[in-house]
């Protein structure tokens, strides 16, 4: 790909835009992978320098969140390795498997997300966080495990399904979910770069042009939400739910 200065322009600011809202509630790739799908790149190398960008990204956000205290270091040694297996897997799997019947299920889950958090007024508001049990971790786990597997497989929207996972069921409030997504999202974004590399699925210059942006983007949309808090991530969820969730009820119906 030619790397001029209009293509450089181009990648730097979907990807810091991508980033900035990617570092708070995920949705990033709604942003970000179209742009490199636009500049004609075939899909598997699109998802596959995505990820190098991506794993910039989390990286500056989970290192921001990580710095400000605000994630769960003990569920996060317990939840890391769990996302970052599943990631794997999932990378392996899209390189054979067609995403159709994945893209119907994940506009269900994200429209019962959105509804439940729209009418739940105080839904991630307060922390209702209780400590660990064999329950919440029994679910948890495979949870993160399909959510990690997603991430590799697909990806767009997998910070917002890690985020709900934190609030739903275990009862942090938005930012320490945040938080939390984030290195989850960490987690899975490395392994599925992995699998990708190795695949020889990733443009490097072009995937560290936009994680440059990214980085940027990633560092102030962090450090905007631990600074507002609740009253900013709570509606930027919802805008980036249904987002996508339009985004990609379109795409099933007018893109065949």
């Amino acid at each position: 790909m030619e790397m001029d200065f209009v293509t450089v322009l181009f990648l730097a600011f979907f990807g810091f835009v991508a980033a900035f809202i990617d570092s708070t509630v995920g949705g990033g790739g709604l942003i970000s992978l179209p742009a490199l799908l636009g500049l004609g790149m075939p899909p598997y190398l699109a998802l596959g320098t995505n990820k190098l960008a991506g794993t910039i990204s989390s990286a500056t956000s989970s290192f921001t969140f990580i710095r400000s205290g605000k994630y769960d270091k003990k569920m996060m040694l317990i939840l890391f390795p769990v996302s970052l297996v599943g990631a794997y897997f999932g990378a392996k799997t899209v390189l054979f498997v067609p995403q159709e019947l994945l893209k119907v299920l994940v506009i269900v889950m994200m429209a019962l997300i959105f509804v439940y958090t729209l009418f739940n007024k105080r839904f991630g508001q307060d922390s209702n966080y209780k400590g660990m049990t064999r329950f919440t971790l029994g679910l948890g786990i495979p949870f993160t495990f399909l959510i990690g597997f997603y991430d590799g497989f697909f990806g767009p929207g997998t910070g917002s399904f890690f985020v709900f996972l934190m609030v739903l069921l275990f009862g942090y409030d938005f930012v320490i979910a945040a938080g939390n997504g984030r290195i989850l999202n960490l987690a899975s974004n490395i392994s599925a770069l992995f699998v990708f590399c190795v695949e020889g699925k990733v443009i490097f210059l072009t995937g560290l042009v936009m994680g440059v942006a990214m980085l940027l983007g990633a560092s102030i949309g962090a450090k905007v939400a631990i600074k507002t808090g609740v009253r900013y991530v709570r509606p930027l969820f919802l805008i980036v739910s249904i987002t996508l969730i339009t985004k990609m009820i379109y795409e099933l119906i007018f893109t065949h």
